[in-house]
């Protein structure tokens, strides 16, 4: 048992209290749009606080000054910035950085000579590849067509040759004669029968 002595002996009690129940302070909520006014406010008609004419004349020129003050400032400001801007343009730095910017292009002007020198001399080494490819196939074909053109003139030499020899053992007028006679001499029978194989098998006899 404990004695209550005091608000002590209040905050002892409640520190050796049971932890099982949760202790919720009660927080008042904010009204909603649909609650009534409170009784202890119905009838009152705001009314706004009194306003010191001298007061008011006094804080209207402090305004007015205020913001004569401040587009001073701001014009002061901008004029640092332009001048700021224009010795960047004109001055110095514009000089260091013209010189940079002309350096610059004396580099990438060198490095487009050397890039244009180094794409001539492999389109002028891919033009000569190109033309000796072409000169040797015209030479290729030249020799194509001059073996093709000897093959044909062997080819009709043969076959003159061939006629030649045909042309011996055609019938003429003066040899008519001696070839009626070769023929009666030496009489020929074409009438056989051959088998698969083509030789003669079957043959009459001449009469």
């Amino acid at each position: 048992m404990f004695q209550v002595i005091g608000g002590r002996s209040v905050q002892a009690a409640r520190l050796l209290a049971p932890r099982s129940a949760v202790l919720v302070e009660a927080v008042r909520g904010r009204k909603s749009r649909t609650d009534p006014v409170a009784k202890s406010k119905e009838g009152r008609i705001k009314v706004p606080p009194p306003v010191d004419p001298v007061e008011m004349v006094v804080l209207k020129e402090r305004y007015t000054e205020y913001k004569l003050i401040m587009r001073a400032l701001r014009l002061e400001f901008k004029e640092e910035v332009l001048r700021k801007k224009y010795e960047e343009e004109t001055g110095s730095q514009a000089e260091e950085r013209a010189r940079q910017e002309a350096e610059e292009h004396r580099a990438l002007m060198g490095w487009n000579n050397e890039e244009n020198l180094r794409m001539l001399k492999a389109r002028i080494l891919r033009v000569q590849k190109e033309a000796e490819e072409a000169e040797r196939k015209k030479i290729e074909a030249a020799i194509q067509r001059d073996q093709e053109q000897q093959e044909f003139i062997k080819e009709k030499e043969r076959e003159i040759l061939q006629l030649q020899e045909e042309v011996k053992n055609f019938i003429t007028t003066e040899n008519l004669d001696q070839r009626i006679e070769e023929a009666l001499d030496n009489p020929k029978n074409y009438n056989f029968a051959v088998n698969k194989e083509g030789k003669v098998i079957k043959q009459t006899v001449l009469q």
